[in-house]
Formats: structure tokens, C-alpha cells, sequence
């Protein structure tokens, strides 16, 4: 389990003038997820979605990266037939009447948060990285940051809500394309299809010129456009999240999805057995 020192070094968030500029603080890692990160950022979530303060939030990484996705000591510990993160967090944990267990929280906490949230990326956006991004409202991108759904090539699927994500933006076939193959695509072909809004050689800086540019609205205003465009596309959420919940637990350990796992790291071809 992380320690309270560990979790609260992960994230840093600075107000200044109404925008929360929220950073993932692990550069060394290229900001992977571990246990720490996991609660980080979702406990950072938590505190914006009552902060009556705020008209916007950006998220960041620190570094040249958002985020690379797992920390690869959980892919490990997956390599070894254990199940769960490899931490021992309770990532598939379900508190109270929430429809997401942690790692789906640290996605959809930003869809929970009623002010507009931007998601600036460069480096890294890969794995659980692209799906946090996919939880924003707005992704601004480098034009040369590295996008990909990339589970499948772990023997996994998107967990973290971003099947459900993916698909206000993209189409069925084109989703499909990314979440069969686990291909690894520029951001220039991403705003193409739909997965960036706009591209920018600083997304920081864009993303806060977005921010303040919210912030400069009415707050009332925002927050009830915010609600009403989440309405149309958050039905049957609920039932989404525990179907993707069931799949990936079954996934977790099997035979296969070690094979997976441990072929990537000995870099040889996997040889997978069939469904029964």
C-alpha cells in the first residue's frame, strides 16, 4: 500500500484566478499509474468536484510526458499470475454507491467534476495515460505525442472507461481499429479522427489560454452546458463500467494474458492458446 508521503507527491494542484492547473508529478517515470498515482489523482478529483472556486481545470504531466500508462512493476506482477495492480491497492474495490471502482474513477472523476476540464499532452498518452486523457472534456496535443489504446498488447482490454470515452468521439470501425490492433499513432492523425481537439507546439499554454478563457464566463453558465452535453452521452454508464469491470477481471492472470505479458518482456513472439 502507498504511503500517505508517496500519494501526495504524485499530484500537485495550483489554483490561481479560478483555473486548477492539476499535474502528475512523476517525471522520471514518464508519470506512469502505480498504487500512489491511482489515489492521487482520483483524490484530486475528488476535492475539484466541490470546489465552488473553480471554472476550469487543465491537466498536465510533469516532464516530457502525460502519462505512459501502468507502471511496469504491475504489468510484472501480471506476469507472474498474480491478479490485481501488483501493489496491493484495491483498484477493483467498489466504495458506497459509486458506478466505478479506482481505476475507472481516475477517468471518470473528470466527467464528475462540473467545470470544463483540459487535458494537455505531449510525449506519452498510452494505456491507462490515453484513457485519463479520454476523461477530460478538451485534449490539446503536440502535434508529435504518441497516442494509443494500448491493452490489448498486455492481453487486456481498456479498463478505465475508455471504451465508453472513445466512443463519443470516434467511429464503431475506427474504435475497433484502436482497440483491436494497439497501434501507436501521432497526435496529428489523432485530431484527425476525432481523439484531439486541437494541436499545439505548447499544449500547456494553450490549455491554460483555454482555461482562463472559461473562466472568464459565467460559471452558472458553464456548469449547466457541462451537465447538459454529459447527459446526452452518459446513459447507461453504470452498466458499461461492471460490464468492463466482469471482462477485465476475467482477463487479469489467465494463461493467455500472461503469455502476453511475458513474451513482451522476453521479446519473442507469443503463442497463445485457443478459446475453449
Amino acid at each position: 500500500m502507498a504511503s500517505a508521503a508517496d500519494i501526495a507527491a504524485r499530484v500537485s494542484v495550483e489554483h490561481n484566478d479560478g483555473i486548477a492547473h492539476v499535474r502528475l508529478m512523476r517525471a522520471d517515470k514518464r508519470n506512469a499509474l502505480d498504487d500512489a498515482m491511482f489515489q492521487a489523482i482520483a483524490a484530486a478529483g475528488e476535492r475539484l468536484k466541490n470546489d465552488g472556486s473553480v471554472r476550469a481545470v487543465v491537466l498536465s504531466g510533469d516532464g516530457q510526458s502525460f502519462c505512459a500508462g501502468l507502471d511496469f512493476g504491475s504489468f510484472a506482477a501480471m506476469g507472474s499470475g498474480k491478479s490485481g495492480d501488483g501493489s496491493g491497492s484495491a483498484i477493483g474495490s467498489m466504495e458506497g454507491d459509486r458506478i466505478t471502482h479506482l481505476a475507472q474513477q481516475i477517468c471518470w472523476v473528470w466527467q464528475e467534476v462540473p467545470v470544463p476540464v483540459i487535458a494537455a499532452l505531449r510525449g506519452h498518452a498510452l494505456g491507462g495515460g490515453m484513457q485519463l486523457a479520454l476523461g477530460a472534456d478538451i485534449r490539446v496535443a503536440h502535434p508529435d505525442t504518441q497516442l494509443s489504446m494500448r491493452e490489448v498488447h498486455w492481453g487486456l482490454i481498456p479498463d478505465m472507461t475508455g471504451t465508453l470515452m472513445l466512443s463519443r468521439l470516434v467511429r464503431d470501425d475506427v474504435m475497433k481499429d484502436l482497440v483491436f490492433t494497439g497501434r501507436i499513432l501521432h497526435a496529428t492523425e489523432g485530431a484527425t479522427l476525432g481523439l484531439v481537439t486541437r494541436l499545439a507546439d505548447d499544449p500547456v499554454e494553450v490549455a491554460l489560454h483555454m482555461a482562463r478563457e472559461i473562466a472568464g464566463r459565467s460559471p452558472h453558465a458553464v456548469r449547466g452546458a457541462k451537465k447538459l452535453i454529459n447527459h446526452l452521452s452518459n446513459d447507461r454508464a453504470k452498466e458499461h463500467f461492471a460490464l468492463e469491470r466482469e471482462i477485465i477481471f476475467t482477463l487479469i492472470g489467465s494463461p493467455n494474458q500472461v503469455e502476453a505479458i511475458t513474451a513482451n518482456f522476453e521479446k519473442r513472439e507469443p503463442k497463445f492458446g485457443d478459446v475453449g
